[in-house]
């Protein structure tokens, strides 16, 4: 049973399979019908919900403010049909948070397990995501909770400031005798892509960015970017918890005197007039 009007479900539908005959076998209504319903939907709300690309169907910025819309509706809807259908009926619901490899592994995934243990039938799902994607996940409705940078808020999210990640410089052990100076003069940066300032960021704030070259390696997995570095293609940042293992274990060396560069990033969320107890539960368990 679902409480979304047929011409939402049949929105829903689309922006999943990207065509109107997989939303129309997923119905088990025909083509025709399907785009009817949008059609109608569009007149009534007087916006585009799609258009029609070499992909399939892709949502508008409208639409995917609607698709968000029909995300939180569901999400609501297992406890209001509980509790109209008959008290004591329990309903699984599905919640997932957003966020890099770094405070991800460090800290949010932790946070979290008191949250599940209060509420057994939250079925968590930890999206552990280094793209800037966490904010369109965020609002296509994918995701209940982003962590994102501070610069990516949006005026229409809610947010909190969560406690700060400690960055630090570091290379190959290998390299353990060279002068700072030397390596970031001759050898290449390691970043995760060519949108990612981190690097940039901690030699601008030591005053180290004149010398560095801009040229980089990019590699966009965490645990990859670690495995360059420890093999002596460059040199970079990685946050403190995550590098642990790898400057115990020897194959990591701190630079720059392990001075700390704090990176500060935010909860993200939209509003709820109503929201759910474990939605709260978890905005105040994650720091």
């Amino acid at each position: 049973m679902s409480l979304l009007s047929p011409q939402l479900e049949a929105f829903v539908a689309v922006s999943r399979d990207k065509t109107v005959h997989g939303a129309a076998a997923v119905l088990h209504i025909t083509q025709t019908a399907v785009t009817q319903r949008i059609r109608m939907l569009e007149a009534k709300l007087g916006s585009t919900l799609f258009i029609r690309t070499r992909r399939g169907m892709m949502l508008t910025p409208e639409g995917e403010a609607l698709l968000r819309y029909c995300h939180a509706t569901r999400e609501l809807e297992g406890e209001a049909l509980a509790i109209i259908q008959g008290a004591g009926k329990e309903t699984a619901i599905r919640f997932c948070v957003t966020g890099p490899t770094s405070i991800m592994r460090s800290r949010i995934i932790r946070q979290c397990f008191s949250i599940m243990q209060q509420f057994p039938n939250l079925l968590m799902q930890f999206d552990i995501n280094d793209h800037e994607s966490r904010v369109r996940s965020l609002r296509a409705g994918e995701s209940q909770l982003a962590v994102i940078q501070r610069e990516d808020i949006a005026p229409e999210m809610e947010h909190k400031i969560l406690q700060p990640e400690h960055y630090i410089l570091v290379c190959t052990s290998k390299w353990k005798q060279r002068k700072l100076h030397d390596i970031i003069k001759n050898e290449r940066i390691i970043d995760f892509d060519p949108f990612d300032q981190m690097t940039m960021n901690y030699l601008r704030h030591f005053g180290l960015l004149e010398l560095a070259q801009h040229e980089r390696h990019f590699v966009n997995r965490t645990d990859m970017m670690a495995m360059m570095l420890t093999s002596g293609f460059g040199y970079g940042v990685l946050a403190l918890e995550f590098s642990k293992s790898y400057i115990e274990n020897g194959e990591l060396t701190v630079l720059n005197s392990e001075k700390i560069y704090e990176n500060s990033m935010a909860l993200a969320w939209y509003d709820r007039p109503e929201p759910p107890k474990y939605f709260s539960a978890m905005i105040e368990a994650i720091k």
